[in-house]
């Protein structure tokens, strides 16, 4: 064991993002409470997590230098809150994305821990600003938003409230590095904060291409498996220009710059998700991929999958 066991931290809500979290956080020797305020749905939880660890060390795939018995011995189940917040140093939520459960639920923590205590948020799309504006002491206060599977997935940003402290901050960046993820600073709060704004970007124009006319949902989805995201799994945008052109981004900019800018000017508006067109899009998707219970749980068991031996790829690299 090391110095994390003293230190407890405490995952309110016991969904899959919940889970992710703590088997992340006990992967790396960490007390790890869960809470839920349905009953018996905490210790579902663990019986999952169980399960989940146990096929991990099997396959070879346990994060952390724990074994499986050891991380789940560092977790419990809880439907107490002020009880399940006893001792702990960091806070994650982890509640459906509803904007006014997510303010009570820090309203309500924020009132039975100290003021040295870190309140986190999981949300992909609300701002700080917005999440902690019951909450008075806002300078404890930020967003880890995770990419789904956190457990294999490893990216997080860390997004501040105007008013969160340099010192919460980078507490939040040490301990989500001490437990193998890979946090990301977003300097100040911004809509839809940096991965979901890029994902949003790659959405609308892949959209357009389907909706146009231009490429199938199968092929365009090809272009970013078996094109883009070969190269983006090991490095980013940024790097890939830098990395195209003889003598480095500047270079690239001067070759390809115009080219871009051209192919820009030319994007269509926002696409009509819901439209009656659209519904041609989602019936080639579930022509691809039904959308039972049945293909869809496979894809995502196949997904996960792939995300884990790209993860130990990238590990060992």
């Amino acid at each position: 064991m090391n110095t994390s066991d003293s230190k407890a931290i405490t995952v309110i809500g016991s969904g899959l993002i919940g889970r992710s979290w703590a088997m992340v956080f006990a992967s790396g020797g960490y007390t790890v409470r869960i809470y839920d305020n349905q009953p018996g749905m905490a210790a579902k939880a663990i019986a999952e997590i169980r399960k989940q660890l146990q096929e991990l060390e099997e396959a070879g795939m346990l994060r952390g230098t724990l074994t499986a018995a050891q991380q789940l011995a560092l977790m419990s189940s809880h439907e107490n809150l002020s009880q399940v917040l006893e001792g702990a140093f960091f806070v994650q939520e982890c509640v459906f994305e509803q904007l006014e459960v997510k303010q009570a639920i820090f309203q309500d923590i924020a009132g039975l821990v100290g003021k040295d205590v870190i309140l986190s948020s999981s949300t992909s799309c609300l701002v700080p600003s917005s999440v902690f504006s019951k909450v008075a002491d806002k300078s404890r206060c930020i967003v880890s938003h995770p990419v789904n599977p956190p457990y294999y997935v490893k990216l997080v940003e860390l997004v501040p409230h105007p008013e969160t402290t340099e010192t919460v901050m980078n507490t939040t960046y040490a301990l989500m590095t001490k437990v193998g993820q890979v946090p990301v600073r977003l300097k100040k709060e911004f809509d839809g904060f940096a991965l979901n704004r890029v994902q949003a970007a790659i959405i609308a124009e892949s959209w357009r291409l389907v909706q146009d006319g231009v490429i199938s949902v199968r092929d365009i989805d090809l272009v970013m498996s078996e094109g883009l995201g070969m190269r983006y799994a090991f490095i980013g945008p940024m790097e890939t220009m830098h990395l195209n052109a003889p003598e480095g981004l500047e270079d690239y900019m001067k070759r390809y710059g115009e080219g871009i800018t051209r192919v820009l000017n030319s994007f269509g508006p926002v696409p009509d998700f819901f439209s009656e067109q659209a519904k041609s899009i989602t019936k080639e998707m579930c022509e691809l991929i039904p959308a039972d219970q049945q293909h869809l749980s496979a894809r995502k068991e196949r997904r996960d999958q792939l995300l884990m031996r790209l993860a130990k790829l990238k590990d060992d690299h």
